[in-house]
C-alpha cells in the first residue's frame, strides 16, 4: 500500500494542544504549589517559549485551559487529543513512541530501539550536518526512509528544489503529524507512504540529484542494504549525484561485522565511489 500525502491532504498538521513533558509537567506543578501566577516554559519541545498561567486546577495556555495531566512519566511525550493528554505512542506490530531529549528535537523509538543518535547531540543538528554532505541547494532529492522528516526539514532550509520523501511504516507518519520539528508537506515536499525498496522501481532513471538514505538497522531492513536496492540507488540518481548512507555500526564488538565497509563494498560494486564520513558513507555516481 502506498499513498502520497500532499499539503492539502497530509496528516503533519501539527497539533493545536500543548505537547507535555515530565520536566514541564513538573515545573507547572511546582509553579502552582508555590502560588506563583505564571511561568515562561516550551509547550511545543523547545522549539520556542511562551507564557503559561498557573492556576490551582488548571493552566492556561494561548488563551485555553488545561488540566494538570492525571499521568506524567519520563521519558514520554504527551499530546492534547481535545479531551485529555496521551502518550504519542502506538502499537500495532510494535511499540513506537516519540521519546524527549535533552535538545528538544524528540527522537523516536521502535520497541525501544532508539531510531535516530541522541548521546552526544541533537538528532535535529545530527540531520543538519548529514544534509550538508549531499549540498541540497536547487537539487531534487530522493529521502528514502523519511522517518520524523529532519533529513527533509534541512533539505528544504538549504535550498532544495524538491524533497521526495517515502516511510513505510504509518504510525511513523503519524508521530511525525504530532511532532512540531517535523516538516508539513507542501509544493516542494511530498510524503508517500510506502516501502521505498517496492518503490525505487517507478521512479525515473537518473531523475533525482541526490539521495538520503537512512534505513532501519540492518537486522530489521536488510533488504535496503542489499546489492539490488543499491543497484536501483545508483539507476535513479545522476552520475556525480551525492548519496549519503547512514550506517551506524551496529554489533561491531560482538558480532565483529563491519557494516560502513560493508555498504561501501557494495556500493562500489553498483558504480559508485564511497567514502567513510562518521556514521555512514557518502557516494558518489561515477557510471
Amino acid at each position: 500500500m502506498s499513498e502520497t500525502l500532499a499539503a492539502s491532504e497530509t496528516p503533519a498538521v501539527k497539533p493545536l494542544g500543548p505537547m507535555l513533558t515530565l520536566p514541564v509537567h513538573e515545573a507547572l506543578l511546582e509553579a502552582r504549589d508555590a502560588g506563583v501566577a505564571s511561568i515562561t516554559c516550551s509547550m511545543d519541545l523547545g522549539r520556542s517559549t511562551s507564557t503559561v498561567t498557573v492556576g490551582p486546577s488548571e493552566w492556561v495556555w494561548n488563551g485555553r485551559a488545561f488540566p494538570y495531566a492525571e499521568v506524567c512519566k519520563d521519558r514520554t511525550i504527551y499530546y492534547w487529543d481535545d479531551d485529555s493528554f496521551q502518550p504519542a505512542a502506538r502499537f500495532s506490530n510494535s511499540l513506537i513512541k516519540l521519546v524527549p531529549t535533552e535538545w528538544g528535537a524528540p527522537t523516536f523509538e521502535i520497541d525501544g530501539i532508539k531510531m535516530l543518535p541522541t548521546a552526544h547531540v541533537s538528532p535535529y543538528a545530527d540531520a543538519e550536518r548529514k544534509v550538508g554532505l549531499i549540498q541540497p541547494s536547487g537539487k531534487v532529492i530522493l529521502d528514502t526512509c523519511g522517518g520524523l522528516g529532519y533529513f527533509a526539514a534541512w533539505c528544504l532550509k538549504g535550498g532544495a528544489l524538491r524533497v521526495d520523501s517515502y516511510e513505510k511504516n504509518p504510525d511513523v507518519i503519524w508521530l511525525r503529524s504530532l511532532n512540531p520539528w517535523s516538516p508539513q508537506a507542501d509544493e516542494r515536499l511530498t510524503l508517500t507512504q510506502g516501502d521505498i525498496s517496492e518503490k525505487i522501481a517507478k521512479i525515473p532513471r537518473e531523475s533525482v540529484d541526490a539521495i538520503l538514505h537512512d534505513p532501519p538497522r540492518f537486522g530489521i531492513a536488510g533488504e535496503l542494504y542489499s546489492q539490488e536496492f543499491y543497484v536501483q540507488l545508483a539507476r535513479v540518481l545522476k552520475v556525480n549525484g551525492r548519496l549519503f548512507h547512514y550506517t551506524g555500526a551496529p554489533n561491531r564488538l560482538t558480532s565483529k561485522r563491519d557494516v560502513p565497509n560493508e555498504v561501501a563494498t557494495r556500493l562500489r560494486r553498483a558504480g559508485f565511489s564511497t567514502v567513510l564520513n562518521g556514521d555512514g558513507v557518502l557516494a558518489t555516481r561515477m557510471r
